[in-house]
């Protein structure tokens, strides 16, 4: 008994002096060597793993049981594991954790809510080469807070989404083994997950607003110069420790295309520019061990950094950075996300940028889950000589153009005006909608 009440005091010591639970973490196998398949065949009907379902031979799906989400802390790892089949290219793939319907036994993945928590780039693997096998690892400590919410899963059941595309047609001529056969690739997933203490439990705020949505200059904007997404919503109370998870790649394997070129993305709140990035700026000689194929971005010696630097936007074997963007305390009313890019080219209309974005923070009232609207934008041409015109899923009221040192030099009604009397040179634009919403965006005139 002595013995007993030691080890409990032990315990409750170290917890007290290090703010962490000294008891393990707790690991979830969520999914175990699940098969993916031909994403361009008929689903197949193989063998599902336990407690999945197949929405397509790309992607499944999970419930989260309240046992496994009781066990949360709020530290959560996420382990991804993919092995070589009869795939050997670089393909995109994804995690979402969708909320649907409290009590639905299954879900449109077009529509349900969601929010993607991972994404990564397979490798060039041969599934006869050793290492036959890549691990990706997330640091996803924020939707902790997400399972542990009472209203949220008042609301919902959480459901684990993994998505890797894969097309088999390749590798069935140059892999050994794999003529006749459509599965690309096979996936594992665990979640890790341990308990600080320290960090006391809030009131969880979270908003959806871009789920792998196609971010190009040929759907949302029709010239170059204008890759543009807008994000609209309205507070209704205040939301301190407000962050934004982005997630972007670029894609377009043509010649020139987006893949190869490194671009500055530009992200806006109530025009203000409040971050930027430009993808890449590592090295992918880490990688190359599991690019056992040969055929890929690799060659036969290892490259500089530099020389990766240079180009690369991501590399085969890695995943892509989850972006967090603190924005500290939003006040109540109207908001204003925007992401551009304005320099992809998207030659040949080909490529894309596929975006996911959520909003999470910490309010005092219980606020559960928001709406909120997306708005798409064309502004052309830019360059411009004569003329400017906006095209939106909007109304445009108002549209005034400024000198780069804050002067108003032109104003005009809806979303179209001769500027041909302007000087040559660089302005911002601002376009306000009927809604009172306004945006800017930076215009050369020729």
């Amino acid at each position: 008994m002595k013995q007993n009440l030691f080890s409990l005091a032990l315990i409750c010591f170290f917890v007290s002096l290090f703010g962490k639970s000294a008891l393990p973490p707790t690991t979830l196998a969520f999914y175990e060597e699940a098969v993916f398949y031909d994403m361009y065949a008929s689903t197949v009907s193989q063998p599902l793993p336990s407690g999945a379902i197949r929405l397509n031979n790309s992607t499944y799906t999970k419930k989260m049981t309240d046992t496994q989400l009781d066990s949360f802390g709020n530290q959560v790892t996420m382990n991804v594991t993919i092995g070589a089949l009869c795939d050997n290219y670089d393909r995109l793939a994804h995690v979402f954790l969708a909320l649907v319907p409290k009590g639905a036994s299954s879900y449109d993945t077009n529509i349900v809510k969601k929010l993607e928590i991972g994404r990564f780039i397979t490798p060039f693997m041969n599934k006869n080469v050793s290492p036959t096998s890549v691990p990706y690892t997330f640091q996803v400590d924020n939707i902790g807070a997400i399972f542990k919410d009472p209203i949220l899963r008042a609301q919902f059941d959480f459901w684990i989404e993994f998505t890797v595309f894969g097309v088999p047609y390749a590798a069935q001529t140059q892999v050994s083994g794999c003529s006749g056969r459509i599965d690309v690739f096979k996936g594992s997933l665990t979640f890790v997950t341990d308990n600080n203490s320290s960090i006391p439990p809030v009131n969880n705020f979270l908003m959806t607003m871009a789920a792998n949505k196609s971010f190009n200059n040929y759907n949302g904007t029709d010239e170059p110069g204008t890759t543009l997404r807008m994000f609209n919503f309205t507070l209704t109370n205040t939301v301190n420790n407000a962050n934004f998870y982005l997630i972007t790649s670029n894609h377009g394997a043509n010649s020139g295309g987006e893949e190869y070129v490194r671009r500055q993305h530009y992200v806006y709140l109530n025009d203000a520019q409040i971050y930027t990035y430009k993808p890449g700026g590592i090295s992918c000689e880490p990688f190359r061990q599991y690019n056992t194929q040969g055929n890929g971005i690799y060659g036969s010696s290892p490259q500089s950094t530099a020389w990766w630097t240079s180009w690369n936007n991501w590399c085969p074997g890695n995943s892509i950075p989850i972006r967090k963007i603190s924005v500290g305390t939003l006040q109540p009313g109207l908001q204003t996300f925007v992401i551009m890019v304005p320099d992809a080219q998207f030659v040949g209309q080909q490529g894309d940028f596929p975006l996911s974005v959520y909003f999470q923070g910490e309010t005092a009232a219980i606020l559960g889950t928001q709406e909120m609207t997306v708005t798409d934008i064309k502004i052309y041409p830019n360059p411009a000589t004569n003329f400017i015109k906006i095209s939106s899923t909007k109304k445009v009221r108002e549209t005034e153009m400024y000198s780069t040192d804050g002067r108003l030099v032109k104003t005009f009604k809806g979303g179209e005006s001769d500027i041909s009397e302007l000087q040559p040179g660089v302005y911002i634009l601002k376009a306000t909608f009927e809604d009172g919403i306004s945006f800017k965006h930076k215009i050369i005139k020729k």
